[in-house]
């Protein structure tokens, strides 16, 4: 090809007219997809940085000592003094029991709806509204989820739409964390057997120290929490540090809101805890089996499943479920370490939103005290 200014004039007149046929508009579509991925980078880069709340928990047993304040739910009755030490002494975990310290008695209804809405705006003000699409829609209409729900699935304070719902989850959605529980084993077994033969805490008592009875309409229903509603038990968890330690390597564990649990959990020969429901869909409920004799069974949304020793049974427990131990007396207690793990689709924004607006004395009712 021989070049010459007519062959140059050809050549720009030729490439013109193809880039205002076609080429312009690939142009476009491929910056346009590109300035998309550059902002989706650096979105998610925001959304999975640390957490401004994580250090206030899971930073190593140091940490401990300087925990304070929060709320309580069946350990809650530890903590109250005057009028309200003998009323909760032997509520449950699930029961009602009228205290102001306790986040499961707050006042439900618009108070609460609003308290959430307020705290979602804060939020959203210090940080991002992205990703919160579910959160806004679940806190905008919490009250018309929490009444809709059917009779066999119906968390009693808070409801995130568009979750998949089923009452027991395959031990894949947090392999991670189910097989660091299971591989801990023998170390949790060995702690519990070294809290639970403690001689009485006081005279007049049954049970050592740190150890709670919740009601029951038979036989025994004993917990003993490391964190409760969110917040550590100082004691407890100085009694505990193997467990302890197995907590801070979770990956999912619910370590900063109130929803999130961890406590060792023993049921005698002829318990049975009554049909109740969880206080939201957000948390799947992971119980490690330490001592299960026969008889023993758990029964979520009409479903039953046994515990296993040394294996994990993650369940939903917003759907309706019971537990009962059938056994004899010489069968011995019925006993799980239990642990609140992330339901696997909240996103990573959405657990960050959450554990903010659910800090253990966010939604106090500054109003009502």
């Amino acid at each position: 090809m021989e070049w010459s200014l007519e062959n140059v004039r050809e050549m720009v007149a030729g490439g013109m007219q193809s880039v205002r046929e076609c080429e312009i508009c690939a142009f476009a579509i491929a910056m346009c997809v590109l300035l998309l991925f550059m902002w989706y980078c650096y979105r998610v880069g925001r959304e999975h940085g640390t957490s401004p709340l994580r250090g206030r928990y899971l930073a190593g047993p140091g940490r401990i000592g300087g925990v304070v304040g929060g709320f309580m739910s069946s350990d809650c009755r530890g903590r109250g003094k005057g009028k309200h030490g003998s009323m909760l002494e032997e509520q449950n975990g699930f029961a009602f029991c009228q205290s102001a310290e306790c986040f499961r008695c707050t006042s439900a209804g618009e108070s609460l709806n609003q308290r959430l809405y307020h705290s979602l705006q804060d939020y959203a003000k210090r940080y991002t509204w992205s990703g919160m699409g579910r959160v806004h829609k679940g806190v905008r209409d919490q009250g018309r989820y929490l009444n809709s729900r059917p009779t066999i699935q119906r968390p009693e304070v808070f409801f995130l739409p568009d979750l998949p719902s089923a009452p027991f989850f395959s031990r894949e959605v947090q392999r991670h964390d189910v097989e660091l529980l299971e591989q801990s084993f023998p170390a949790l077994l060995a702690e519990f057997e070294s809290i639970y033969h403690q001689p009485p805490a006081r005279s007049g008592s049954s049970l050592p120290p740190g150890w709670k009875a919740n009601s029951t309409p038979r036989g025994q229903w004993w917990t003993y929490y490391l964190v409760n509603q969110g917040t550590p038990l100082v004691l407890n968890v100085r009694r505990c540090p193997r467990a302890w330690r197995v907590l801070g390597q979770l990956r999912t564990f619910i370590a900063n809101n109130v929803f999130g649990n961890a406590c060792f959990s023993v049921l005698t020969p002829g318990a049975l805890i009554t049909e109740h429901y969880g206080p939201t869909n957000v948390r799947l409920r992971c119980h490690l089996g330490l001592r299960v004799p026969p008889s023993c069974e758990l029964v979520v949304g009409g479903e039953p499943q046994c515990w296993s020793e040394g294996s994990c049974l993650l369940f939903d427990d917003s759907f309706l479920h019971r537990a009962f131990h059938e056994g004899g007396a010489d069968d011995g207690p019925r006993v799980v370490f239990m642990v609140d793990l992330w339901h696997p689709n909240v996103a990573a924004a959405e657990r960050q939103a959450l554990d903010y607006i659910f800090t253990p004395g966010r939604l106090e009712d500054k109003e009502g005290k």
